[in-house]
């Protein structure tokens, strides 16, 4: 009977994490699937395509995407508390944390994951190649070396993780 109490007490407790998204289960070696998707809600211009690009980036790294299309994303950075130093197309909310531009889905995972202190993580300005800025045509796999930040809750920043450039295929 007792035996039978834990293995109860030990499913209820998986479902928990489960639940409460907690827990990942691996779909083969390029993709997993998060229990209870994590909800980023998004603040962009109705007509910029990167931002519907990077968009569709975090929605299949799993996260679940709120859009609210706006004239400019300056008032709600300022809502936010975030410098607008920090500023590019789109801005957006997750948890306690803001991420401003083409932040990889990887990152803002390794920033809930470590859970800083901090106001978020921004990628400033539009750098070719990252999530939302790939090339197409002549830019075609081109990647400007760029710095994903993390913005501390005093305004300053730090580097949280850095891109290389990959150059143009020469033909």
């Amino acid at each position: 009977m007792k035996h039978h109490l834990i293995h109860k007490a030990s499913r209820r407790s998986v479902l928990r994490l489960a639940v409460a998204g907690l827990g990942a289960v691996s779909l083969g070696t390029s993709s997993v699937a998060y229990a209870g998707a994590e909800t980023i809600t998004v603040w962009k211009t109705p007509t910029c395509g990167c931002c519907k690009v990077w968009v569709a980036h975090l929605r299949k790294n799993g996260f679940d995407v709120v859009t609210n299309d706006v004239s400019d994303t300056t008032a709600i950075r300022k809502k936010l508390g975030f410098p607008e130093q920090f500023g590019s197309c789109h801005t957006a909310k997750l948890g306690e944390y803001v991420i401003e531009g083409h932040v990889p889905a990887e990152d803002i995972r390794k920033l809930l994951q470590d859970k800083p202190q901090a106001r978020g993580l921004a990628v400033p300005n539009m750098p070719l190649g990252s999530p939302g800025m790939e090339g197409i045509g002549t830019n075609a796999g081109v990647r400007q070396a760029y710095n994903v930040l993390l913005v501390l809750n005093d305004g300053s920043s730090r580097v949280f993780k850095s891109y290389a450039a990959i150059p143009p295929v020469k033909t």
